[in-house]
């Protein structure tokens, strides 16, 4: 498989975004996901450049959004990386990283305006992308998230959620923020 580069990414960022505040926004949350991720490479049997651009494409679909619920962002952006090309693997990362994964069954109790189906990772690089992205949020202004913001904020998802998190947490650990935090001046919550 083909991985596309940093550059190639970042040129299908400006490409699918609406405005330039769009871009700065999600780009730079991609690239922040990125980082955090990293930090979780030592000890792990990953394919780290999959990883990487995992990171980098992972919230490609919250341009699409306009006026749709935004839990339909990841599978608009399976949908756009699929229509460019890009192999089953690399599209996943789209589909497969909101919240610590919705399952069919979420989808139906819920009445999620998403196809019926199974949204978790199935690798470890899908899984570790789905975890980085707990740490940062794209709310204005944009913030680092702590362990614990995060798992009193799945809550409201379900005691199976909170035991996914826990579970997560337990076998990465949780990243070092405070650097990110210093470099960019959001906020650690």
């Amino acid at each position: 498989m083909e991985i596309p580069t940093d550059g190639e990414i970042l040129a299908l960022h400006r490409e699918y975004a609406p405005s330039r505040e769009a871009f700065e926004l999600v780009h730079e949350h991609c690239r922040l996901v990125c980082s955090i991720a990293e930090q979780f490479f030592a000890g792990l049997d990953v394919d780290t450049d999959l990883v990487r651009a995992g990171a980098l494409l992972h919230d490609i679909g919250v341009y699409r959004l306009e006026s749709t619920a935004y839990v339909r962002h990841g599978v608009l952006g399976h949908e756009l990386l699929a229509s460019l090309g890009f192999p089953v693997e690399l599209c996943r990362f789209a589909s497969c990283h909101t919240g610590v994964g919705i399952t069919r069954d979420d989808v139906v109790r819920q009445a999620l305006p998403i196809p019926v189906d199974d949204y978790l990772p199935r690798t470890p690089e899908e899984e570790l992308v789905m975890y980085a992205d707990k740490f940062h949020s794209k709310r204005l202004p944009p913030v680092f998230l702590t362990g614990e913001t995060y798992a009193t904020e799945v809550r409201r998802f379900g005691a199976d959620k909170v035991l996914r998190f826990a579970a997560l947490r337990e076998t990465y650990g949780d990243p070092s923020l405070g650097e990110l935090s210093e470099d960019t001046g959001y906020g650690i919550v």
